[in-house]
């Protein structure tokens, strides 16, 4: 009995859409957090009277035929790109980017990866770097005898000095756009890594190009709204459990056909 199969298939595909707001509602709180939805799609169909046929002698076709669909399947899980709230933190080096784009960072290996956690540390050489230590593109150290830092909405890194009226630039940071930033794989510690489906990186200035602006002091809140993912979360449920009563009605046709003598 094919209801088997696609009942299962349907239980399997909610499970899916479960899987992925259980992980956007546990990432809530994770700066630069865009949520995911998960997308499907039918399956193949069983062609039992194909439309169009040709019913009778005298030419009548049908309208409609007979397909019986087998099931359904994810497609992909995208991500929903979309500015979340900006919330003050007061940190020299909190980057929040207010825009598109995206931080550069230097992995172990030698990649490239991208973030819009601002979140950024030094190091005890004043290297700035991610919360996991990756040093962000350009390298920018700052001085030991600093007394602070300040960086404007393009990007550039001043620091001041106790013996000096005038500030010391350090550097400017750069952003990296993508054609299709969708097309970016998530590798975990909120870095992505560079796809063919993404396109190669648009590195240019901060407010330039399309380009967001950086906001010193600030963190990027996540997108994620828990009322919808509370509601999606009761829809997916009731989801499931329809199709696990239609594997119960099932069994029980199945039952019934065993008891005839």
């Amino acid at each position: 009995m094919r209801a088997l199969d696609i009942a299962a298939a349907g239980m399997a595909a909610q499970q899916t859409r479960v899987e992925v707001i259980s992980n956007n509602l546990a990432n809530m709180s994770t700066t630069g957090y865009n949520a995911r939805r998960a997308e499907f799609a039918d399956l193949h169909y069983q062609q039992v009277a194909r439309p169009g046929t040709i019913n009778a002698s005298d030419g009548t076709v049908l309208p409609t035929g007979v397909q019986l669909g087998l099931g359904v399947r994810p497609t992909s899980v995208t991500v929903m790109l979309s500015q979340g709230a900006v919330a003050a933190t007061g940190g020299d080096l909190d980057m929040a980017i207010d825009g598109g784009g995206y931080l550069e960072v230097t992995l172990p290996d030698g990649r490239a990866a991208y973030t819009r956690d601002g979140g950024l540390k030094r190091t005890g050489d004043g290297l700035i770097v991610t919360s996991d230590g990756y040093p962000v593109v350009p390298n920018i150290t700052i001085p030991v005898d600093a007394r602070s830092i300040s960086v404007n909405a393009e990007g550039e890194v001043y620091a001041y000095f106790n013996d000096r009226v005038e500030p010391e630039f350090l550097g400017q940071f750069t952003l990296a756009g993508f054609t299709n930033p969708k097309g970016l794989e998530a590798i975990g510690s909120n870095l992505f890594l560079e796809t063919p489906a993404s396109g190669p990186s648009l590195v240019g200035t901060p407010g330039l190009d399309g380009l967001g602006t950086l906001r010193q002091g600030y963190l990027e809140e996540s997108s994620v709204d828990p009322v919808k993912e509370v509601t999606d979360l009761i829809q997916a449920q009731r989801g499931y459990e329809l199709n696990s009563k239609v594997i119960s009605a099932a069994d029980q046709m199945l039952g019934a056909t065993v008891q005839i003598r």
